[in-house]
């Protein structure tokens, strides 16, 4: 069931970006805020493979966007392109599901380097989950910008 719905809400974040080109996935919600729907999925990308990558393969894998484990960093996609963060994204997409795959079970724990402590397959799925759901709320409300549709 964990893996049904991360797979929705990862297909969900997808779909909030078809049919748009760079510039508009690059638009911003508002000012100062660096928010579009291209940042969330380069964010999304970094929480994959902070959650997956760095505690179930390699505790020092660098992050995608940031030399200091800055989440933040991924958010402005200014100079970005669909293709660059997309392939960023579903590479680490393929990577998180290949280790769901291959673990005994979601009890199965790994180092979670930011908190000096093992965790659970599960708790991660769960956690990466929850990342989703709070941030496909943002896609709503960024796609609702793009396509001009706030306040209808």
């Amino acid at each position: 069931m964990l893996r049904a719905y991360l797979d929705h809400h990862r297909a969900t974040l997808a779909m909030k970006c078809e049919g748009l080109t760079d510039e508009e996935l690059r638009q911003r919600s508002m000012p100062p805020s660096t928010l579009s729907l291209l940042g969330l999925v380069r964010h999304m990308a970094e929480v994959e493979r902070a959650w997956f990558r760095r505690v179930f393969q390699d505790n020092d894998a660098p992050m995608v966007w940031s030399d200091t484990i800055d989440f933040q960093a991924a958010y402005d996609a200014d100079a970005s392109t669909r293709e660059e963060a997309f392939t960023a994204w579903e590479a680490e997409v393929e990577n998180s599901r290949r280790v769901e795959r291959e673990a005994p079970s979601l009890e199965e724990t790994g180092h979670q380097p930011r908190w000096g402590e093992d965790v659970s397959l599960r708790m991660v799925m769960l956690h990466v989950l929850l990342e989703y759901g709070r941030h496909n709320g943002h896609a709503d409300f960024l796609r609702e910008g793009v396509d001009g549709t706030v306040g209808a």
